[in-house]
């Protein structure tokens, strides 16, 4: 889940952008949820993917207290086959303005390259968990479980994809897990 100073981030940055359509891989219990669907204008609308829809259930009555639940458009489903098939249908003006993604952490390449055909230039795909805590630059030899070791080896490999990535510009920024914000340029 993320961190409210991480959701204020996200917040103001989607108000900033006036963004009206945006997409999330990863709803869980629907705090970023929440806080993306607080900072779109009345218009607005989120397109929210989750494999659980249990989890979105836990959060699913604060968004009906803060009146938002009419902005959100809830998918259980895996997302690569959901944005697949948004490939398939999308025209050039129904591409979206920001998308957060905080799913299945080895699958963050494959949604990146569906990603950057869903959103406009100019948009904005943020990452979740990039920086896994700080531990993709703990020294050598630190001691890691084996799955944060898989995790940590992805998003080093992850991270320097992006950073060569020139349909992007990109931020990292460094906050409790790191978020790295990707601008579309092409």
């Amino acid at each position: 889940m993320m961190s409210p100073e991480e959701c204020q981030h996200l917040s103001i940055l989607l108000k900033i952008m006036n963004a009206k359509k945006t997409l999330e891989l990863g709803v869980f219990t629907g705090y970023s949820l929440l806080a993306t669907a607080l900072a779109l204008p009345t218009e607005g609308k989120v397109t929210a993917i989750d494999i659980n829809r249990s989890n979105f259930e836990i959060g699913l009555p604060f968004i009906q207290k803060a009146g938002v639940e009419d902005k959100i458009n809830f998918i259980e489903s895996d997302a690569l086959s959901v944005l697949d098939k948004m490939l398939q249908e999308v025209k050039e003006d129904e591409l979206f303005d920001f998308v957060f993604v905080d799913a299945d952490k080895f699958n963050y390449g494959e949604y990146h390259e569906r990603l950057l055909k869903l959103v406009k230039i100019g948009g904005v795909i943020v990452y979740d968990d990039t920086l896994w805590s700080g531990r993709v630059v703990a020294p050598v030899g630190t001691p890691h479980s084996e799955y944060d070791a898989k995790v940590i080896d992805y998003f080093l490999k992850f991270n320097k994809f992006l950073a060569a990535d020139s349909r992007i510009e990109i931020s990292q920024v460094s906050t409790v897990d790191g978020l790295t914000i990707c601008m579309r340029l092409i």
